[in-house]
C-alpha cells in the first residue's frame, strides 16, 4: 500500500525514510509548453519534490466561470510532475500569498460587505467550498495513496500573519472540506513567523510547518530552528520547512538542525503574466510586483541555471549517499571539538546518524577561506561554504571495515574502496586515526581506500563510481551566446481598443462592481469648481491617470490614501476624467493603507470638493496621566508630562455642516481615534485622515506622549462630493481580444513620442524563437502592456514609477515558440515628455 507517514523521526514514503528537498515551481507562471522541461530541470538538480500553489482566481475567472484548460490544466501539470519522477506538495489555499493578485482570493469577494475572508464565516466558507469542489477532486485523484505524486496538501498559507478570529474553527472547516473530498495524504499548514497555533489553530490532523526567512549571515539560525524541531518532536511530528531562503549554505544549516522537509522559495523562477501580479507587497508603504518573478533561485525566469544549481546537486548527492541513515538522524551534540578562525554558527549543529556516526555543520560565514581545528587536526573551510563533516562514520555499507574518523568536506560518493568528497579547498581526511590531505581535483590512498576530492562544479556532475575509482560525469552543459536585435520600426494601429459602457452613477463605483476584476475603467463627469481651490481624492487604487479641465496630472498611486489636488485656476463646469488601471489586488493584509488590505476593491474612490479648511489644532481637552477635572484644555499633543511614552487622550467636539475630513498633520506613528464613543480605529501616519459625517462629532485622539517633539496639528476640511459619473470599462479579456485581432495601421520609426494621456497600439513583427526572447524597453514616462501568442504577457512602467520588486522591471518575456508582439503604450505625465526610445530583443540570460 502506498503511504506517507510522518512522526518525530521524519517523513516515510512507502516505508522508506526520506529527507525531502523540494523546489517551488508554479505552472501558472510558465507557458504549458515549458512545464515538462522545468520539471525535468528540478529533478536533475537532485531535488525530489516540487511544491505548487493552485490559485483560486486563476481558475475561477468570474463568479461560477471555471477554467482548467490549456495553461490552467493543473491535472496535466501534476501528471507531468509524476512522469518526471517528482513528488508534489499541493497548496490550494484558499489564500496563497505568492505575490499573486489578491493572494488568489477572487476580487469579487470584496463586493459582499458581510463576507469575511480567511475567517470561520459561512459566506466565505461557502465560496471556498465551491473552489474546493472544483480543485480537490483533481488533487485527490493524484495523491500518493491513489498512485499519484501528491504527498501532502497544504491548507491556507501563513495564517499567523492574519487576524483570524477563530483559528481552530477555520482550519477545522478547511480540513473537513479536504477530507470530504477524499484527501488522505497529510494535511499541513505553514507558519510564516513561527506561530504554530496561529497557523493551524492546533486543529486536529493538521500538521504545523514552518517558513524560515533568516538572514543568511546570521550565526543564530541553528538555535532558532532547533527550538522548533524540539517543539514539534514533543508532538511526535517532524520539522517541515515549507519555505525558506534559496542559498544552499543556509539549507545545509536547516538540515543539520533537524529539518525533514526543506523547500526553498523560489528555486525555479517564473513570470507574472498579464494582470496577475499583486500590488503593495512589502515596501514603504507598498510596491508593485514586476512581470518577472525571480528572487534569485537556482533557475532564472528564462530557465537558465545559476551557480546554486550545482550547489543543489552536491547537497542532493550527500543526502543520497547517506540515505536512511540521514533521514532517521536525530539532533545531537558534536562528538569532536571544532575551533575556527572565521565567523561561524553560535550553536554548531550536529546530527547523530542511524547506525553510527555523525554529521557536523561548520558554516564559514566569512568572505575568505578559513581554517578549523577538528579534533585537534587542522583543516581548511572555503569562504561561504558549510561542509557537513562526516565524523565517526562506519564504512561497512560500502564493504569496508574502516571507520571514517572525520573528513573536512561533504561525502558525495562512496563505493567499494572509493570515497569521493566535494570541496573548493583541500580536504583533510582521517580514517582509523590515519590522516591524508587530498588536493582539489586530486587523489590519495589511505587504509586501502582511494580518496578523491572534486570541486563542487565537478561533484555536481558526478553520475557513478566504479570500484576501481573510475568516475562517470554528466556532460558539461554548453551555453551558446545569443544575438541581440534592436527593433527600429513598428506598425502603429489607426484604431484603439473599444470600451464597454458601464452606466451612470452618483458616485464612482468600484471596478469590480462593474465586472472588471482585472483590467481598467474610465470615469468622467462635469463638476462646477467655482470657488473650489482643491479636490480631495479618497480611496483610489491602483493607478489613477487624472485629467481635470483638460490638464493631465501625474498618476496617483496612493494605495487608497487620501490625496489633495490643487485646482485654484478652474471655475465653472469643468470636465474630470480618470482612467484607473488595476495592477493587482493586495496579496498581504497591510493595515497601513486601505488598498493594501486583503480583499480591498479597486477604482477611483470618492472625489470631493474642498469647500473650506479650518485649523482645529487647539481646544482639545486632556485625559490621562494626572490630568483631572475640570479637564485641562491644550493643543493637540501639547500636554506636558514626565511620563514619556505613556498614552494621553485628547478630545474635542468638531462640527461641520457637511461631510468633512479631519487631517492629523505630521504624524510619525499610528494613533488611535474614537468617534462618538465607538470602538477606536487605528489611524496610520501613511494616511492620517478621518472622514466625519455632517453635524457634530466627539473626536478622541490617543497618542503617546513624546516630550522631544511637538504634537500633531489638525485641519478640518469641509467637503462636497463630486457626483454624476459615467463609466466605461476594458477588462483584460476585452483588451486581449483587441490586441490579438488584425487592425490596419502604418509603419513608424522609433523613438515614439507621446503626449501625457495619449495611447498608441503598436504591432511588432516577431518570429518565434526556440529559446524565447527578452524584450528590453527603454524610454521615459510610459506604461507598456505587451501581448504575444494570444496572451497578455506582462506590463512595464518606464520613468517615474512606484517601487517594484521581483525580477527586472524593464523587460517583457516572449516565451519559446510564441510569435508576434503587440504593445499598448500610454504616455504618463511627469518631468519629461513621454517617449518609447528603443526596443531590444535579447537572448535569455542568467
Amino acid at each position: 500500500m502506498r503511504t506517507v507517514r510522518m512522526d518525530a523521526q521524519g517523513i516515510e514514503i512507502d516505508g522508506l525514510p526520506q529527507v525531502v528537498l523540494c523546489a517551488s515551481l508554479f505552472y501558472f507562471r510558465l507557458p504549458r509548453e515549458q512545464w515538462r522541461a522545468r520539471l525535468d530541470q528540478v529533478r536533475a538538480s537532485g531535488y525530489t519534490c516540487v511544491d505548487v500553489y493552485l490559485p483560486w482566481n486563476f481558475h475561477e475567472l468570474a463568479p461560477g466561470r471555471w477554467d482548467f484548460e490549456g495553461r490552467r490544466d493543473v491535472a496535466a501539470f501534476l501528471d507531468l510532475a509524476q512522469d518526471a519522477g517528482l513528488s508534489v506538495i499541493a497548496r490550494p489555499g484558499p489564500y496563497i500569498c505568492s505575490e499573486w493578485d489578491g493572494g488568489a482570493l477572487p476580487a469579487w469577494l470584496g463586493l459582499d460587505p458581510e463576507l469575511q475572508v480567511r475567517q470561520n464565516e459561512p459566506r466565505f466558507l461557502e465560496q471556498v467550498a465551491a473552489w474546493f469542489d472544483q480543485v480537490l477532486p483533481i488533487v485527490a485523484a493524484r495523491q500518493h495513496s491513489a498512485g499519484g505524486p501528491v504527498i501532502m496538501v497544504q491548507l491556507e498559507n501563513e495564517l499567523d500573519f492574519f487576524d483570524c478570529a477563530d483559528r481552530p474553527g477555520y482550519l477545522s472547516a478547511l480540513r473537513e472540506l479536504a477530507i470530504g473530498h477524499g484527501i488522505t495524504v497529510p494535511l499541513i499548514a505553514c507558519a510564516g513567523q513561527g506561530d504554530l497555533y496561529g497557523a493551524t489553530g492546533d486543529a486536529a490532523d493538521v500538521v504545523p510547518a514552518c517558513n524560515f526567512y533568516p538572514d543568511d549571515e546570521s550565526p543564530h539560525l541553528e538555535a532558532e530552528v532547533r527550538r522548533y524541531r524540539d517543539l514539534l518532536t514533543e508532538r511526535d511530528l517532524p520539522l517541515l520547512v515549507t519555505e525558506t531562503n534559496r542559498r544552499h549554505r543556509t539549507l545545509r544549516r536547516l538540515l543539520i538542525s533537524g529539518a525533514a522537509l526543506i523547500a526553498p522559495y523560489l528555486q525555479s523562477s517564473g513570470w507574472n503574466f498579464g494582470y496577475t501580479p499583486s500590488t503593495g507587497n512589502w515596501g514603504d508603504p507598498g510596491n508593485f510586483m514586476s512581470h518577472g518573478y525571480d528572487f534569485g533561485g537556482y533557475v532564472s525566469s528564462t530557465g537558465q541555471e545559476r551557480v546554486e544549481y550545482a550547489e543543489a546537486q552536491v547537497l542532493a548527492r550527500l543526502i543520497d549517499v547517506l540515505g536512511p541513515r540521514l533521514a532517521l538522524a536525530t539532533p545531537g551534540t558534536a562528538a569532536v571539538e571544532v575551533l575556527t578562525d572565521f565567523r561561524t554558527s553560535s550553536a554548531m549543529g550536529a546530527l547523530d546518524l542511524r547506525d553510527g556516526g555523525q554529521l557536523i555543520a561548520v558554516p564559514n560565514l566569512g568572505t575568505t577561506d578559513g581554517h578549523a581545528i577538528i579534533a585537534g587536526v587542522p583543516a581548511q573551510i572555503a569562504a561561504g561554504a558549510c561542509p557537513l563533516l562526516p565524523v565517526g562514520l562506519p564504512l561497512t555499507a560500502w564493504a569496508s571495515p574502516h571507520t571514517l574518523t572525520f573528513a573536512s568536506a561533504d561525502l558525495v560518493g562512496a563505493a567499494k574502496g572509493v570515497l569521493v568528497f566535494s570541496s573548493a579547498v583541500p580536504v583533510t581526511v582521517v580514517i582509523d586515526g590515519n590522516l591524508a590531505v587530498v588536493p582539489v581535483g586530486g587523489r590519495e590512498s589511505l587504509a586501502d581506500l582511494e580518496l578523491i576530492a572534486l570541486p563542487p562544479v565537478e561533484a555536481a556532475r558526478l553520475t557513478s563510481i566504479e570500484p576501481d575509482g573510475v568516475l562517470e560525469f554528466a556532460p558539461q552543459p554548453v551555453h551558446k551566446a545569443g544575438v541581440m536585435t534592436e527593433v527600429t520600426s513598428v506598425r502603429r494601429r489607426s484604431a484603439s481598443a473599444p470600451a464597454a459602457a458601464a452606466g451612470e452613477y452618483e458616485l464612482p463605483p468600484a471596478l469590480e462592481s462593474l465586472g472588471v476584476f482585472r483590467g481598467r475603467g474610465a470615469y468622467s463627469t462635469m463638476a462646477d469648481l467655482t470657488g473650489v481651490d482643491e479636490l480631495l481624492v479618497a480611496g483610489a487604487a491602483d493607478i489613477v491617470d487624472l485629467a481635470i479641465g483638460g490638464s493631465v496630472r501625474p498618476p496617483l498611486v496612493t494605495y487608497g490614501a487620501n490625496r489633495r489636488i490643487d485646482v485654484p485656476d478652474l471655475t465653472g463646469p469643468t470636465p474630470i476624467q480618470a482612467t484607473v488601471e488595476i495592477w493587482g489586488h493586495a496579496n498581504f493584509d497591510d493595515t497601513r493603507l486601505p488598498a493594501l488590505r486583503l480583499g480591498a476593491l479597486r477604482g477611483l474612490g470618492t472625489v470631493w470638493k474642498v469647500r473650506a479648511v479650518h485649523d482645529v489644532s487647539a481646544l482639545w481637552t486632556v485625559s490621562g496621566h494626572w490630568a483631572g477635572q475640570p479637564a485641562p484644555v491644550r493643543q493637540l499633543g501639547g500636554w506636558s508630562s514626565t511620563r514619556g511614552g505613556e498614552r494621553v487622550t485628547y478630545t474635542r467636539l468638531i462640527h461641520s455642516p457637511t461631510a468633512a475630513a479631519l487631517l492629523l498633520r505630521d504624524l510619525d506613528e499610528p494613533v488611535f481615534v474614537r468617534i462618538d464613543g465607538a470602538d477606536p480605529v487605528t489611524v496610520p501616519a501613511e494616511n492620517p485622515w478621518i472622514l466625519l459625517p455632517a453635524g457634530s462629532s466627539q473626536v478622541a485622539v490617543t497618542l503617546p506622549h513624546d516630550p522631544s517633539r511637538a504634537g500633531p496639528g489638525a485641519e478640518l476640511l469641509t467637503l462636497e462630493p463630486v457626483t454624476g459619473w459615467s463609466c466605461t470599462v476594458q477588462d483584460d479579456e476585452l483588451l486581449t481580444a483587441f490586441a490579438v485581432s488584425s487592425s490596419p495601421g502604418q509603419t513608424v520609426e522609433l523613438p515614439l513620442e507621446l503626449e501625457a494621456g495619449e495611447e498608441a497600439w503598436l504591432d511588432v513583427d516577431l518570429e518565434a524563437s526556440n529559446s524565447g526572447q527578452v524584450l528590453r524597453l527603454e524610454g521615459t514616462q510610459v506604461r507598456v502592456t505587451g501581448w504575444s501568442g494570444g496572451e497578455c504577457i506582462g506590463r512595464v512602467w518606464l520613468g517615474d514609477r512606484p517601487a517594484f520588486s521581483g525580477g527586472d522591471p524593464d523587460v517583457l518575456w516572449i516565451p519559446p515558440g510564441w510569435a508576434g508582439l503587440t504593445l499598448l503604450i500610454r504616455g504618463v505625465d511627469g518631468p519629461t515628455r513621454p517617449e518609447l526610445r528603443t526596443l531590444r530583443l535579447e537572448p535569455p540570460t542568467i
